[in-house]
């Protein structure tokens, strides 16, 4: 392995440094995303359960601010509940936003790992050709065993951009949808914490993403960039 990023010359140690952010970025970005832990299943029910025991005191509001994501969000309405509908729906909007700017972290040097991975790789094949021809120029085109050190940078400059390129890109897409998902699953379990609060009439077992606020045109709408 190192007698292939010697010989793919000096555009192996940026492609290199590249591989080893991208598996840094992948295996942070797993284990950040997991959806157990952003939104854990059984959150909707105790919420549910503290509101019709009244027993949601802000002891328990902390605790379900630390221990997910969705219940940091979910906290935020709770909080301001008191403070009527809008405002409640508004605290809950930002915080998401800010939320959902925290999960996607790292992703855009991700997507530009994917990006300029090939770049580098086709720089270093234009060195390795301009190499080969400069060997040809000052050895004489008699010899063709003085193209071969240019023609193998090229190869392997190329390679090394593709094989960083791929996986950065694939990884990029998957963590660009799962967040896209999560923001959805916000704003469903956002709509169903305000239709708790202010629609109590409404059954549990009715709540969805249509079927949470009596006014259409209320609710909260998140979006992942």
């Amino acid at each position: 392995m190192w007698e292939l990023v010697k010989a793919g010359g000096v555009l192996m140690l940026p492609l290199v440094i590249c591989s080893i952010a991208m598996c840094a970025i992948i295996i942070e970005r797993s284990i950040r995303l997991r959806l157990d832990k952003i939104a854990p299943a059984s959150l909707m029910t105790q919420i549910n359960k503290h509101l019709r025991a009244d027993t949601l005191n802000s002891q328990a509001i902390a605790k379900l601010k630390q221990n997910s994501i969705l219940g940091d969000m979910l906290a935020t309405g709770l909080e301001n509940r008191t403070h009527g509908f809008q405002f409640s729906e508004n605290q809950m909007q930002t915080r998401a936003n800010e939320l959902i700017h925290q999960l996607e972290k790292n992703l855009n040097f991700l997507g530009t790992i994917g990006a300029i991975a090939p770049l580098l790789g086709l720089l270093g094949t234009v060195i390795g050709i301009i190499a080969a021809f400069m060997a040809v120029n000052a050895g004489g085109v008699t010899d063709p065993a003085m193209l071969a050190a240019g023609v193998s940078q090229a190869l392997i400059t190329t390679a090394a951009g593709m094989v960083v390129a791929i996986p950065a890109l694939i990884a990029y897409r998957y963590f660009q949808r799962k967040i896209a998902d999560i923001a959805m699953l916000f704003e469903t379990r956002g709509n169903q914490l305000l239709s708790m609060l202010f629609y109590q009439d409404v059954a549990a077992s009715e709540l969805s993403v249509n079927h949470t606020l009596q006014q259409p045109d209320q609710g909260l709408h998140y979006e992942a960039s």
